[in-house]
């Protein structure tokens, strides 16, 4: 595709040209303008541009890098194609990772304390003396990566590229649903040690990280000692879940309680917006600790190779605006069949009695 000189095309050509060779002035003013015409762009530059940052990410130099993945981001949120702008950023946000963990081994060898608060300029002089360059900025960009990371999640073949990386690695279906892959797991994996290091949780990564998709869940509703088999995918914490089970399971007619309205479901499947509902079980695990609705989906134990949760009756009265916790994420909860008794007796079988709750 041609781009025009003018408008947000013509700032993509130009950034590209200029990064590719390495003209740090030209990419300097291409860069200022590409924040500058981004909020005019149409929406066949966005399609075009994103693609084309992305490819040159690795490219930028540091400090900016991260800006122009957020651009890439946003190009994605106003529908270029996920796909074809996940690998720059991805690897460009295992980069900064790598950076802000190293930052905070050098932090903590050169005196520790509380970690600096980034602003919106590059790290001082004083910090990158005692972290180094590289560790500074990966530290300082890091939310800006998250925002950018975030929106390709988004999307359930980004997140199915990443646990690819898991297959290609050899690992098996179950080892890559737990999250413990060469390609989700070891972004959670430099997540939480920056996390340990700095006492900063980026949560929104967290989450979409740990996301499940086309993933089986076998559920027991202690009270009428009765079981489902449901699959879930894109959901992003346990507040969607809880509404979604009660929409399968009550909505459905196969227990007693309050059944969620069309609304409160829409709003957590993927309509927009969100609707005030209320709980409608416990979220309990199989040896009694309780999961709680701020939690996600992927805290549910798996037991001979499936995710178990039970359900009791909820223990107290609790509200929450139903909706989605990543509101660009389409989310999904399929009941596919009612357990046979035999079945949910083998698998009340495995859980604790019902008793006081822990955790």
């Amino acid at each position: 595709m041609i781009f025009s000189k003018a408008g947000f095309g013509g700032a993509v050509a130009d950034f590209e040209a200029a990064v590719v060779a390495q003209d740090a002035k030209r990419s300097g003013k291409a860069f200022i303008r590409l924040q500058e015409t981004f909020g005019r762009a149409k929406e066949t530059e966005l399609f075009a541009g994103g693609p084309r940052l992305a490819a040159v990410l690795e490219q930028v130099p540091p400090s900016p890098r991260s800006v122009v993945a957020v651009l890439v981001g946003a190009c994605v949120e106003r529908g270029a194609d996920a796909e074809r702008c996940a690998p720059g950023v991805l690897a460009g946000l295992r980069a900064a990772l790598e950076g802000a963990v190293a930052f905070g081994e050098a932090w903590a060898a050169t005196g520790g304390g509380a970690f600096p608060v980034p602003d919106d300029g590059e790290p001082g002089e004083d910090i990158v003396e005692r972290t180094g360059f590289e560790a500074a900025v990966g530290w300082w960009t890091l939310s800006q990566w998250e925002m950018a990371a975030v929106a390709l999640l988004n999307h359930r073949a980004v997140r199915a590229a990443l646990d690819g990386e898991a297959v290609r690695a050899g690992l098996d279906d179950a080892t890559v649903h737990g999250q413990a892959g060469s390609g989700r797991g070891e972004l959670l994996r430099l997540l939480t040690a920056v996390a340990q290091a700095s006492g900063q949780e980026l949560r929104c990564l967290s989450y979409a990280l740990q996301v499940l998709d086309d993933e089986p869940l076998v559920v027991l509703h202690r009270p009428t000692a009765t079981g489902y088999l449901l699959r879930l995918s894109g959901i992003g914490d346990n507040f969607q879940l809880h509404t979604l089970l009660a929409d399968a399971l009550i909505g459905g007619g196969h227990v007693a309680g309050r059944a969620p309205s069309p609304q409160e479901v829409a709003v957590c499947r993927e309509t927009p917006g969100q609707v005030e509902t209320a709980g409608s079980f416990e979220l309990v695990a199989p040896d009694g600790d309780r999961l709680w609705n701020e939690g996600t989906p992927a805290d549910i134990p798996v037991v001979d190779g499936v995710r178990l949760l039970v359900l009791d009756e909820p223990s107290y009265a609790r509200s929450w605006p139903a909706g989605r916790f990543f509101p660009g994420m389409r989310g999904d909860l399929i009941l596919e069949r009612a357990l046979e008794p035999e079945e949910t007796e083998r698998w009340l079988a495995r859980v604790s009695p019902a008793g006081e709750l822990t955790g």
